[in-house]
């Protein structure tokens, strides 16, 4: 199984203000073929309660955001995952948690893995929030020792992207 870079955004949002500039700037990347329609979902927290799954529906009534061609909803998403993103929506807010691989890189990866090769950096710059000077050498240490078990391939690649994909949500 070829997998490029994966990653996941938590993005929240006042009330249930879904609509405006939000929904068309999903639209787009769904339009530009950067994030598949199934890999959208949206939780939203009532008062002081764990976040619940919403429906897209639910927030975008006219329609803006596509769905998948089907007619299927974005992923359910499970109790853990819930779990995981619980401290990062804001008691009242509305979230919407898009899961993004570089689609483009997916061949790209096969192509490396059959050569011999492994990726042994993957780092997003330009988030503006200073996270990537507060993370420091740890969170790299952790990664390169990740990316050598998955080389090594004691871990499968569900695993390293399981794995991955916990260490940058810490």
């Amino acid at each position: 199984m070829a997998v490029g870079p994966v990653e996941y955004l938590v993005i929240a949002f006042p009330g249930s203000g879904f609509t405006g500039t939000i929904a068309p700037a999903l639209a787009g990347a769904v339009a530009s073929g950067a994030v598949r329609p199934a890999d959208l979902a949206f939780v939203r927290r009532t008062g002081g309660g764990a976040p619940d799954q919403v429906p897209l529906r639910d927030l975008d009534a006219g329609g803006v955001v596509p769905t998948d061609p089907d007619g299927g909803e974005a992923v359910a998403l499970t109790p853990r995952d819930l779990d995981r993103i619980d401290g990062s929506v804001p008691p009242g807010d509305t979230a919407a948690i898009v899961v993004r691989e570089d689609l483009w890189t997916t061949e790209a990866a096969r192509a490396v893995r059959e050569a011999g090769g492994t990726f042994v950096a993957h780092e997003r710059l330009g988030s503006g929030d200073g996270a990537e000077e507060t993370a420091g050498d740890d969170i790299i240490d952790r990664l390169e020792r990740l990316a050598d078990l998955w080389k090594r391939e004691i871990l499968s690649d569900e695993e390293f992207v399981e794995q991955k994909t916990r260490l940058l949500s810490d």
